[in-house]
């Protein structure tokens, strides 16, 4: 035997059986793990693949001499010849593809186990009977639920009151602040209060229906200070002639118009921890591990405070 190829079985061979060793030694071993096998499986290919191919080029190199039509192009007088693909190199190419294929579709991942597979599984069937438990829930106790859920998720930023922490999230006591208000009219907004793509234009497509002329910032500062003292104060005319055509009038807003921005109420809150919320303090994520009857509790909650 020639001794290239007898290398090439001891390669084989040695390598071979590091990896069964290296496997088979393993919590678990090939005891019916599908990973481990497909591991094992791709490593025996993969060697014999590679020793093969190396084999037989080295003795190719060894025996055989260049033949063939050589190509126009050459670079410094040296060509390449016009030579087919090997059907070899075709098949394993082929069967590699198809191989490739299998396993992320049939073998793995796709059709494997995952936690978090296993985790969504479980928070969807809990979220079920929890939904299913508590469909009816109304009144004082969906309130207590809320105040509960409020603890466990949003104290963090807006405090165990709800005031917001020295005005690191809104205080939740009141259904605006004044900044907040001059914010949104200077920039506008689109936080899907509504619970859809209904943006608030920014201070130049605000016109004051009294003098036709363009909101002014002393007009600015007047109608946010009303609007955050609770629709009181100066400021009712600007309000009435600028903002009251879309969110009504005493600011309870209008359905698919405007929010209502006089005072909370349960949708408008499920909204906001549906969608998130960007304004002048910066940006509230949307919680997509609560479940629907969770935000409901959470807007009856923050509802009960400003009353």
């Amino acid at each position: 035997m020639n001794k290239l190829y007898l290398w090439g079985i001891i390669i084989i061979a040695v390598m071979l059986g590091a990896t069964y060793l290296s496997v088979g030694g393993s919590k678990g071993g090939l005891n019916g793990d599908i990973v481990n096998m497909l591991a094992v499986t791709g490593a025996v290919s993969l060697v014999t693949i590679t020793v093969f191919v190396v084999v037989k080029y080295v003795r190719q190199m060894q025996v055989d001499s260049a033949s063939g039509e050589l190509a126009d192009e050459n670079w410094d007088g040296i060509g390449e010849y016009k030579n087919e693909l090997p059907t070899g190199w075709a098949v394993m190419f082929l069967l590699t593809m198809v191989w490739g294929m299998w396993y992320f579709t049939i073998g793995y991942p796709v059709n494997a186990y995952s936690q978090i597979g296993e985790y969504n599984e479980d928070v969807a069937l809990h979220n079920s009977k929890f939904e299913a438990k508590h469909k009816n829930l109304a009144g004082d106790k969906l309130v207590e639920m809320g105040e509960s859920v409020f603890l466990a998720e949003c104290k963090v930023c807006h405090g165990i009151n709800a005031d917001g922490i020295n005005g690191a999230a809104a205080n939740l006591n009141k259904r605006i602040d004044e900044k907040s208000v001059k914010h949104v009219i200077e920039k506008g907004s689109n936080n899907k209060l509504l619970g859809m793509e209904m943006p608030m234009p920014d201070r130049n497509g605000l016109f004051n229906a009294g003098t036709g002329a363009l909101i002014t910032d002393a007009e600015i500062a007047a109608v946010s200070k009303y609007v955050a003292n609770g629709m009181k104060g100066d400021g009712a005319e600007i309000f009435a002639g600028t903002c009251a055509s879309c969110h009504g009038e005493g600011g309870i807003g209008m359905d698919s118009v405007a929010p209502n921005i006089a005072k909370f109420s349960p949708a408008l809150v499920t909204t906001v921890l549906t969608h998130g919320k960007k304004g002048v303090i910066g940006v509230m994520p949307k919680f997509d591990r609560l479940n629907d009857k969770q935000k409901e509790a959470v807007g009856a909650y923050i509802t009960s405070l400003s009353k």
